[in-house]
């Protein structure tokens, strides 16, 4: 009877330790479905200045011209949405290629700004259902010992879980994702960034101090030592 007793909670033990793996499995599978359905969710791209067919219709400006004048007659610039959607909507011309290139189609590229960020989407439509990519951009600029203004665009949203390492890097649909996943979409924003590397050139290689506010790109190709002697302005 003493050998049966002490047989007992081993076999207890046991299955807890089974019914708790069940568990977890069943809570993997759970969030992995979950996962799926929001990256099969499109993002909401609404509230975006310059999305949408009546958008697409109004008279756009040549950001590219425009740009070039700002760096040339060193005044600052302001960008919005509609400004750079807009011109987005009437320059991208892009196919999907592939072995999906009959079936996968490029809608269209976003611009969505933010404080502090943007938020760059491509948005793509495999057999009719649309589907959203996104990557976040933050500007980081230096001055040199020898006042030279250094900048660089850094492919994070800042932080995705507040005191741990880790950063936001864009959303796979409705998804935010950390900024290691971007790895797997990142040609297809390279391929716009070449698409546009003329307008990219003179908005962030040209310019001695760059801001992101909410809703607005404000660039600015004066040197702060500059900025009392050179003609002011806003567009």
């Amino acid at each position: 009877m003493a050998e049966k007793n002490s047989e007992k909670p081993q076999k207890s033990g046991g299955g807890c330790i089974g019914l708790l793996v069940k568990l977890l499995i069943v809570i993997f599978f759970a969030a992995l479905g979950a996962a799926v359905f929001f990256i099969a969710q499109p993002q909401d791209l609404t509230d975006v200045g310059g999305y949408g067919p009546a958008a697409a219709l109004a008279q756009r400006r040549d950001l590219k011209s425009t740009i070039q004048s700002s760096v040339d007659r060193g005044y600052e610039l302001t960008l919005s949405e509609d400004d750079i959607n807009g011109y987005l909507t009437h320059t991208l011309a892009a196919k999907q290629g592939g072995l999906l290139g009959n079936h996968v189609t490029l809608d269209g590229a976003w611009v969505r700004l933010e404080d502090g960020r943007m938020e760059v989407v491509i948005e793509r439509r495999i057999l009719g259902h649309p589907l959203t990519i996104s990557t976040y951009l933050q500007i980081s600029q230096t001055i040199s010992p020898t006042g030279t203004t250094n900048t660089e665009g850094v492919l994070h949203g800042g932080p995705y879980i507040k005191d741990l390492p880790l950063n936001r890097g864009g959303r796979f649909g409705q998804l935010v994702v950390p900024q290691g996943f971007l790895l797997m979409v990142l040609p297809s924003f390279q391929k716009l960034a070449e698409a546009y590397k003329d307008e990219l050139d003179l908005a962030f290689g040209h310019m001695a101090r760059i801001r992101i506010e909410k809703e607005k790109l404000i660039l600015d190709p004066r040197a702060p030592g500059d900025l009392m002697t050179a003609p002011g302005g806003s567009f």
